[in-house]
Parts: structure tokens; sequence; C-alpha cells
């Protein structure tokens, strides 16, 4: 096998392997409560820490360029919305429209070159704008998928150890309840379906500020020379799924696994959201997503050929 063929094989099981632990990664929040996420979002950030620090060692600690943890800030920005977007639309759909989002921002930043990065060819530029193209058909799919979310109610089985009068009689029934759990359930669509969208474009410019300087690390007048093509220190990263994007992104290049990581963990999530969950019902909502899979099947595989 050549060198670019071993480039596409290791490109493509990193890019199967970040899919799915992609798509399972928010699982676990849907046993516990995560009131408002903040928490969670504290804990989840230094478990990824943790996992990006035994990477860097095993690369040696390669020079650290503080410009990178502007990535981090970026993801952990959009991470969040996280908790609001699993109670308020579930958390397959959730993955899947902020998936499209993201895969559209990546793919366009990295495919035209903006934010000051360089343009990214193919050799068949054709597939690879046709793949994109479906990730956006798929999107706006996704946003006609309607989800059943259990609502929080408050708990009358438990009374406290200690009681003391109350001065305002008038107080918050449910005092431990997030703002989430509190919004009306006619607002649930809306809310988090935006934020998905939202949290979406901040994903797709996580790794901006990482292949701005690995592009113009082969300049050399630039303050990036010699910066390490492996970046992975960049602030927070996404434990070993990043890392295998990472991966991804250097043996594909961004505009090819972009399009495939994005979508890929939707329909990892979907599987999670409508076989143990329960999250999607209906035949009208299984018949669109069926057609959203197969348009996202049909876009990923034409980006993947794009590189061929």
């Amino acid at each position: 096998m050549t060198n670019n063929g071993t480039d596409l094989a290791i490109g493509y099981l990193s890019s199967s392997v970040a899919v799915l632990l992609f798509g399972s990664n928010f699982v676990p929040l849907k046993k516990y409560d995560t009131g408002d996420g903040m928490f969670l979002q504290w804990v989840l950030c230094a478990a990824i820490w943790l996992v990006a620090l035994v990477v860097n060692l095993i690369l040696r600690c390669p020079k650290f360029w503080p410009f990178a943890m502007l990535g981090g800030c970026i993801w952990a920005t959009g991470n969040i919305a996280v908790v609001p977007i699993i109670k308020t639309i579930g958390l397959g759909l959730g993955i899947l429209i902020w998936g499209s989002f993201n895969a559209i921002t990546g793919w366009a930043s990295s495919r035209f070159g903006w934010f000051g990065m360089d343009a990214e060819e193919v050799p068949k530029p054709l597939l690879n704008y046709i793949g994109a193209g479906l990730s956006i058909v798929s999107a706006f799919i996704f946003l006609f998928i309607k989800s059943e979310i259990s609502n929080g109610t408050c708990s009358m089985d438990t009374t406290p150890l200690m009681t003391e009068q109350a001065i305002n009689t008038a107080q918050d029934p449910c005092p431990d309840y997030s703002w989430v759990d509190k919004l009306p359930t006619v607002y649930h669509r809306i809310v988090g379906c935006s934020l998905a969208v939202i949290s979406g474009i901040l994903y797709g410019s996580t790794f901006v500020p990482i292949i701005y300087i690995k592009d113009h690390s082969k300049r050399n007048d630039s303050i990036y020379a010699g910066a390490s093509q492996y970046g992975f220190l960049s602030g927070v990263l996404w434990a070993i799924a990043t890392c295998c994007w990472f991966i991804a992104n250097h043996s594909l290049s961004a505009v090819v696994s972009f399009p495939i990581i994005t979508s890929g963990p939707g329909f990892i999530a979907a599987l999670w959201g409508v076989f143990i969950f329960k999250e999607i019902q209906g035949l009208r909502n299984y018949l669109l997503m069926i057609l959203a899979f197969c348009i996202i099947l049909s876009g990923t595989l034409c980006t993947a050929f794009s590189k061929i």
C-alpha cells in the first residue's frame, strides 16, 4: 500500500472511531440529572484535559501556542448549550442538527480558506461540493422532525429533615430545577433547535486556530514556523474522539473529514434516541429521518470519494 493509501486508511479508520464516540458521548447525560449543565461542563472539560495531557506527553510535549487555546474556548462555549438542547429536543435530534451545521461551517471555512487559513483542494471538487450540499439539505430536514421529551415534574415523595418558617409564602415550588426544566413546553422546540444551530456553528469553528497554526507553520516568515502538525493541546479537547479527528484532519484534510465526522455521529445518536430513549416516534418522523439518513450517507460517500 502506498503512503497515500496508508494515509487514507488511517484517516477513514480514525473518522469511524470519532463518529462512534461522538455519537455516544452524551448518552450518560440521559441517565442523570444535569441541572443547567454548568457543573457538567466543568467535569467534562476536566476529563478531556486529562486525556489531552496524556496524549501531549506521548507526543513528547511539542511547543505550545496559546493561540490554539482559542479553539478550546470556542468549543466550550458551544458545549454550554448541550444540556438545554438535550432536555428540550433530545439527544438524537440535537446532535443531528448541530452536527449538520458543524459540518457546513467546518467544511466551508476549510474549503474557501476563511479566517486566514489556506484554501484546501481535493482531486474531485464536484463530489466534494455535492457532499457538502447534501449535508445542508439534511440539516433542514432534521428541523422538521419532532421528538418526544418527557417533562420533569417536582417530586412530592421527599421532605427535608429540617424546616424553618418561610418568610415569603410565594416560593418557587421547584427551587432546585434549572431554567430549562421550567421552560414552557411550547418553547422547547424553538429554544432547542436555535441552541443546536448556534452550537453547531461554534463547533465548526473549533479547529480554525489549530489549522491556522498548521498552515502558517510551513512559512519561514511566520511566528508559527516549525509548529507541530499534530496540535493536540488546544485548550480543551474532546478526548479520544477529538484525537481521532485530528488524525483524520491530517490524513484526509479538514475539507474531507469535517462532513464525515460531523454528520456521522447524528446517525449513532439517533439510534440511541429511537431504540433506547424513544425520543423520536411516529411514522412521519421515521420517514423524515430515513430520508435524512439517506442524504447524509450519500453526502458522506461523495465527500469520501472526492479525496480518492
